[in-house]
């Protein structure tokens, strides 16, 4: 019998913490330090259960062979149960099973924004195992590449200065930067610009990612998408393309974008991928010019088994320039937001009616020495001028430049990363945020803060969020306690008719 990884499937050995995560199934785990060597044994190339016994065998001491393939043969068989390997006589048999990604089999997700508040969330998900495995010794797992600052479009809401918008990465940067990624173990690698496919060389780029077996994605607007584009990305396996769909209203997207005809060009780019089974991840941030429209998004998407999601978040331009929210929703129009789409939710509406909802509200705060935000522990991003910063939208962070120094060396050893790593939650507005009876409603965010305060200050609280944050905990609260009195007016009635049979 033969062994081997999907072609969606991505493995990697985190510090002897094994990973392995799948395009096809939407989905990830992580394995103990035994397990990593029985994953970490596993290719994209056939094996049968000998050859891989042989592989594993050295790691363990005192144990036989025997031993080694019956506990390797469980492990796999879940995986196998999973989705995220498969087995067969031979090579054809495995082809035929590695279908991977398709429309016409998987219903994707819908994702809606997290409007829950945090202490309602589930138990310790992946990324927040990495992020803890990570605490102590930062390892880079995703980075994001902007192939060029350069865009056809000109989004209202943009945080990048559209007169900034002016270069292309260089192909000795890039190559490099591939190169210094692998060695790193990177996992996923995004490339985005700008317009990515705005680079002249994107196609290329974009082949040679895939030959270190990086998880890639693509952040575009879609609009340049041609048919060699999207054979190479189906070719390259490419594992998932985001795009952003303001409206099904042309008006309204082409009103954001400022650019007449781009509904029509992105939705018919979304209908071809779809038509080549790429996966798609359709993002509709809502703002003022489509507060009402994005309903109508998410139910397009639907229809078209797309992942799907939609927020109200909008930070200002990274050189603090503030005009771009002018079309930021006012906090009142987020709680209209909050309403539809927290308040829809049903399990959401169960864990509001739980009766130790609001003692637990009321308890919950953030912890002082709580680490303050997650950046600079397993991810960060590069300009097209090499410059390294810590997340998307913080350009100002420049943590090193990849032409001066190189990006384990910055990684490990750059004074603001070092800085970033080290904030706890007190340290964020001089503790206020600690004593604050909001805090399960709130999630705070260093880049928000830094761009939108005329210091560039990620340390001062931005108070528009705070209020959102207030929005949320009200119609919350008040929506639970609406709920309780109709239960209590039915329980009223019920009694009442009992008592008069």
């Amino acid at each position: 019998m033969l062994y081997r990884q999907k072609k969606d499937t991505y493995i990697r050995n985190y510090d002897g913490a094994g990973y392995i995560t799948s395009t096809g199934i939407f989905n990830d785990r992580m394995v103990n330090e035994s397990g990593t060597v029985f994953l970490c044994a596993l290719s994209r190339e056939p094996q049968t259960l000998d050859e891989l016994a042989d592989k594993i065998l050295p790691q363990f001491v005192g144990v036989d062979k025997e031993t080694v393939k019956k506990d390797a043969e469980e492990f796999y068989e879940t995986l196998i149960e999973d989705g995220f390997i498969i087995k067969g006589e031979t090579k054809e048999e495995l082809d035929a099973k590695d279908i991977g990604f398709t429309y016409n089999q998987i219903q994707p997700k819908t994702i809606r924004e997290d409007f829950t508040p945090a202490i309602q969330r589930a138990d310790t998900d992946t990324q927040e195992f990495l992020e803890k495995h990570f605490k102590d010794k930062p390892h880079l797992t995703s980075f994001q590449i902007e192939l060029t600052s350069r865009c056809n479009e000109r989004c209202v809401h943009c945080y990048i200065p559209h007169d900034l918008k002016l270069f292309d990465i260089t192909d000795e940067m890039y190559y490099s930067t591939l190169e210094q990624l692998s060695k790193m173990g990177v996992l996923s690698v995004t490339l985005s610009g700008g317009e990515p496919m705005c680079h002249p060389h994107f196609k290329e780029f974009l082949h040679a990612a895939k030959k270190y077996d990086f998880y890639v994605n693509i952040l575009s607007n879609l609009t340049l998408l041609d048919d060699e584009t999207v054979q190479i990305i189906k070719e390259g396996n490419v594992s998932s393309v985001q795009v952003s769909l303001y409206s099904m209203i042309p008006e309204h997207h082409d009103a954001i974008t400022t650019i007449k005809g781009s509904f029509e060009k992105t939705k018919n780019a979304i209908l071809k991928l779809i038509e080549n089974d790429i996966p798609l991840h359709v993002s509709c941030p809502t703002m003022k010019g489509n507060k009402d429209d994005y309903k109508d998004v998410m139910e397009w998407c639907h229809q078209h088994k797309i992942r799907s999601q939609t927020d109200y978040i909008m930070m200002a331009e990274f050189n603090h320039e503030t005009s771009n929210l002018a079309n930021r929703l006012s906090v009142e129009e987020c709680g209209e937001v909050i309403k539809q789409i927290a308040l829809g939710d049903e399990e959401y509406q169960k864990e509001i009616m739980a009766p130790d909802f609001v003692q637990r509200c009321n308890e919950n705060c953030f912890n002082p020495e709580r680490r303050l935000c997650g950046v600079g522990i397993s991810s960060c991003c590069m300009v097209a001028n090499g410059n390294i910063y810590p997340c998307a939208g913080w350009q100002e962070m420049v943590l090193g430049n990849l032409k001066e120094t190189p990006l384990q060396e910055i990684w490990d050893n750059s004074e603001k990363i070092k800085w970033l790593r080290g904030l706890k939650m007190k340290d964020l507005g001089g503790g206020e945020c600690c004593k604050c009876d909001k805090a399960a409603f709130c999630a705070p965010c260093l880049v928000r803060n830094a761009n939108e305060s005329p210091t560039g200050d990620p340390l001062e609280i931005n108070r528009h969020f705070c209020a959102v944050a207030a929005k949320n905990k009200q119609i919350v609260l008040d929506w639970r306690e609406k709920k309780l009195k109709e239960l209590n007016k039915y329980k009223t009635e019920f009694a009442l008719r009992d008592k008069e049979k």
